[in-house]
């Protein structure tokens, strides 16, 4: 979905994200073009995914707690101020399309740091253009 600007003069324009609801973890992650991020699914965070600049191939598919896909994999074209949210047991990948590409993951749930690792479960079957979608 797009996130619309709350408030807005001639100094520009305020974002609200989140409303109430703290997060655990916030990262900013950039990306070269072709750049891949993700091919991975969180078994208990909740990940929540915001495009600050460029254009991503998003794709997504439910997977099972082995991590194998479930359901048809769906992609869409996603670009500046699209807020995704990724429940347990979806699977999640970006590809840049443009250079310079700029997202924040937050995430409900030990996510970073040492804790990184904890609930990141990488695919062994990627999700990508080969992939059959829905």
């Amino acid at each position: 979905m797009k996130i619309n600007a709350s408030f807005k003069d001639k100094r520009g324009q305020i974002f609200d994200i989140f409303v109430n609801s703290p997060k655990d973890h916030c990262a900013l992650i950039t990306s070269k073009k072709g750049a891949v991020r993700g091919n991975h699914f969180h078994k208990k965070s909740t990940q929540f995914t915001f495009i600050l600049n460029g254009k991503f191939k998003f794709y997504k598919a439910k997977v099972n707690k082995k991590g194998q896909i479930v359901e048809k994999v769906r992609r869409k074209i996603v670009t500046k101020n699209e807020f995704i949210v990724h429940p347990p047991y979806e699977a999640h990948t970006f590809v840049a399309v443009s250079k310079n590409t700029t997202i924040l993951a937050f995430a409900c749930g030990k996510r970073g740091g040492s804790y990184y690792e904890d609930d990141t479960f990488r695919l062994k079957k990627k999700l990508n253009n080969k992939s059959k979608f829905l």
